[in-house]
């Protein structure tokens, strides 16, 4: 079994680090194959499969979209893809719209809860402003002695129910796995155990993904617990999805764990990278 990485993030979205760093830290953790998929963002591809190559990894270039369904938000990871294809190109770029209106709809529910000077303490982190996103909100409110931690934060103020919570109408699933089809790539729905769906929310949205020709979900990933492990390895047995593992590293420190140090998949299951030349 390969030590695969297939979901991390840089400066180009809500990572901290640039595409190169990332690499290297991808490469000391023992990755032999490593994706980096930036938030609806294409634009550190390069110089991520530039640095994985001369690395000695195999690189597949990789994005997370960010979808509606059900009324919350799905991130549905693309790999393997075109990064120059027309159609995705755009298609991120209307998705990514809206994110600066909503920060500063954040800005102001922070604000009447007693967290003043939110949005300009956000972008201080945001290497890429038209990106601004929840949790460059959640570093400023750690610097600045709010909570102890970016998880502390969203438990606080920014998950749905919290008073820093802005809801946001983004891509369909049609259309994400839609454009990542179109590019070439492979549908993968990103941390299920995250979502807080019903469990017959969970079975239409699994069936839904496989009909428009979804064909992964990720088993084991940096957001999941071991339970969640098994759990999700179960889902991909029943729907015939196959497996992909990830960190979705974002900073030092920051996460639970670190590029290439997951468990590897259950040995039954199809890994994404089956069929990669």
């Amino acid at each position: 079994m390969i030590n695969a990485d297939l979901h991390c993030h840089s400066r180009f979205s809500d990572g901290v680090l640039a595409p190169a760093d990332v690499a290297r830290r991808a490469q000391a953790g023992g990755v032999a194959l490593w994706a980096m998929t930036d938030h609806d963002e294409l634009g550190g591809q390069r110089e991520a499969r530039e640095a994985a190559e001369a690395l000695g990894m195999r690189y597949v270039a990789g994005v997370e979209i960010s979808v509606t369904w059900a009324a919350r938000t799905v991130h549905v990871v693309g790999l393997a893809i075109d990064p120059e294809d027309r159609t995705l190109v755009e298609g991120l770029v209307a998705t990514r719209g809206g994110r600066d209106g909503r920060g500063q709809q954040i800005a102001e529910r922070l604000a009447a809860v007693g967290v003043p000077g939110a949005y300009e303490g956000a972008l201080k982190f945001a290497s890429n402003p038209a990106l601004l996103s929840r949790t460059h909100f959640a570093r400023y409110l750690v610097e600045s002695g709010y909570a102890e931690s970016t998880s502390d934060v969203f438990a606080k103020y920014l998950a749905e129910g919290r008073p820093g919570f802005v809801p946001h109408e983004w891509a369909t699933l049609e259309q994400a796995v839609s454009w990542i089809q179109g590019a070439g790539g492979v549908a993968v729905i990103a941390h299920p155990g995250r979502y807080k769906y019903t469990q017959l929310e969970f079975g239409e949205l699994f069936s839904a993904f496989h009909d428009l020709g979804g064909r992964a979900i990720e088993v084991v990933t940096g957001s999941h617990s071991p339970d969640q492990y098994r759990e999700y390895a179960d889902v991909a047995r029943r729907y015939g999805f196959r497996a992909s593992r990830g960190s979705d590293f974002h900073a030092p420190g920051e996460g639970r764990t670190e590029l290439g140090s997951l468990p590897m998949l259950p040995e039954d299951l199809t890994p994404v990278w089956q069929d990669w030349q």
